[in-house]
């Protein structure tokens, strides 16, 4: 009687469970989540990335600058997350802290685990299972700390994973509103980073496949138009944007501040050494992914992955479908060989390292097959879980964490507190402007706490132009890298007589070099925006 009383009770706690499970991960992961983020932002670590403080930057100057307006977008890096920053980075707690591009990464994060949940279940993982793979990618290190900044990475991974999953659901019922969805999804991804094109690319592939064995031509025909023309629709949009603003469709691809230029003078260097070397490019990215994930969450995923492939109660279309979960892996090996993107991991490139969060992407991939796994292994499956605690334990403790790295000590994370530091202790209570290029010191404009206002950079037009020509009429400070070429400020000064002999080097430092006006100019400086026409 006790024992039927007890599998009665059993019954209605998994029932109970199974009916709130999406509820209660929403509200454990948001605490998880808001937690994590107020620890990062205690310790100052939340906004370590220069490129999480030039995300924030762009996005303020769209608000508060000498010439604000959304042609302060940009070109280079994909405008999605910079538009949603927009709506709070005016003030300036939220600039500051981080919070203003951090909270999308908080809300991808909470999304994705509940992704992940949802993935699982489609897949036919037991609850058990379910968890694990959740718990895998929510208590990731790596994870959480990216999640607590303005990086774009979380974003992506949740209109990736939202792009997939519903990707998955249109192969199981084929209504063109799951098709529509995910085309909904993959176009955000694809306004986010250029990750999201490859994703557009390989779900055009797949649903190709499904389409053209089950519906013939004519039908297929239709649905890749239906798919395409949604999930293409944020491509076309940034192309007309580059040819509206800078006259050139591919401007985001070839100009001066692109990917393409930066990975030349790598190239001409001598350290871009994945290009056209794939074991090499390979290598490179499994390791990364290794360094995100953990070597033994990582074999695991491998096995589960591989179990999953070969799974014949699990119906061939889904098993076709879940291929979009590899996306990131072949877009990221595509890119390192073709020399469209750079990677430095610790140990293969030097004793630095850059980029190498770009293995966070595969970290939902591995939390699924390892969820998946968890669920086949009946028999093991307490032992395979309380190794995984225990690896987590100790990854815990020591804060093993390379994307605190990267930030910390690596190419990422450039220590400019040196030149803010001096800009808020001797010219943020003083008037006048600062010259500088944002393209090489974002992260030093951030830093020192002075309104974007205060700044005349590449992106504020003519008072650029005028303050480059005529410095003594704008800049009361100039923070460039002497001798630097690709420093856009001492490229365009280094031959004018106004800054050569008006101009005195106050501070040589490690990052860059500060110039301040001679005192008998400083009656003739402009400390308002007026332009001379």
């Amino acid at each position: 009687m006790q024992f039927s009383f007890d599998e009665k009770i059993v019954a209605k706690m998994k029932a109970f469970f199974e009916k709130r499970a999406k509820v209660i991960l929403f509200f454990f992961l948001s605490m998880v989540s808001i937690a994590y983020f107020l620890y990062y932002l205690s310790n100052g670590l939340g906004v370590a990335y220069n490129d999480a403080r030039s995300h924030l930057d762009i996005s303020r100057r769209v608000v508060e600058n000498l010439t604000p307006g959304f042609a302060q977008l940009g070109s280079v890096w994909l405008p999605l997350p910079h538009l949603l920053a927009t709506l709070t980075v005016w003030n300036d707690f939220m600039w500051h802290s981080g919070l203003s591009g951090a909270i999308q990464s908080m809300v991808a994060y909470v999304a994705t685990g509940i992704l992940i949940f949802s993935f699982l279940k489609i897949l036919g993982v037991g609850m058990f299972g379910r968890i694990v793979g959740v718990m895998v990618f929510a208590f990731n290190l790596n994870i959480l700390y990216m999640q607590s900044t303005a990086m774009t990475e979380l974003l992506l991974i949740g209109t990736m994973m939202a792009g997939t999953y519903q990707l998955l659901m249109w192969h199981k019922e084929e209504t063109m509103v799951r098709l529509l969805q995910a085309g909904f999804w993959v176009m955000l991804a694809t306004l986010i980073r250029y990750d999201g094109w490859f994703l557009l690319a390989f779900a055009f592939a797949l649903i190709f496949i499904h389409s053209i064995r089950k519906f013939g031509y004519k039908t297929t025909e239709g649905i890749l138009v239906l798919f395409t023309t949604l999930a293409s629709f944020g491509i076309v949009l940034w192309l007309l944007w580059n040819l509206m603003i800078f006259k050139d469709p591919l401007y985001f691809a070839f100009g001066p501040y692109s990917a393409n230029a930066q990975q030349s003078q790598l190239e001409a260097a001598g350290v871009l050494e994945t290009k056209r070397n794939l074991p090499f490019s390979l290598q490179t990215y499994i390791y990364a992914m290794i360094y995100n994930s953990g070597f033994f969450t990582f074999i695991l995923g491998i096995i589960g992955m591989a179990m999953f492939w070969f799974d014949k109660k699990i119906k061939g279309e889904m098993r076709i479908a879940a291929i979009a979960l590899m996306a990131p892996f072949f877009f990221n090996i595509v890119a390192l060989f073709l020399g469209h993107s750079v990677l430095f991991v610790q140990g293969l490139h030097g004793n630095s390292w850059f980029n190498v969060r770009y293995g966070l992407m595969m970290v939902p991939t591995i939390a699924i097959f390892v969820g998946y796994l968890v669920h086949r292994l009946k028999s093991i499956r307490i032992a395979v879980v309380a190794l995984l605690l225990f690896v987590s334990f100790f990854t815990f403790t020591n804060t093993d964490a390379v994307t605190i790295d990267d930030a910390v000590v690596g190419a990422s994370g450039k220590n400019v507190q040196e030149v803010s530091g001096w800009l808020m202790d001797n010219a943020k209570d003083k008037e006048g402007y600062v010259l500088i290029s944002a393209a090489s010191h974002d992260a030093i404009i951030f830093s020192s706490q002075m309104q974007m206002k205060r700044f005349i950079h590449e992106g504020t037009g003519e008072y650029w132009d005028q303050a480059l020509t005529n410095p003594t009429k704008w800049a009361r400070w100039i923070i460039l890298r002497t001798n630097d070429q690709n420093d856009s400020t001492f490229r365009e000064l280094q031959d004018n007589k106004q800054f050569k002999n008006n101009y005195t080097k106050v501070k040589t430092l490690p990052f860059a070099d500060i110039y301040e006006i001679k005192p008998e100019f400083v009656k003739d400086l402009r400390t308002q925006p007026t332009l001379e026409l």
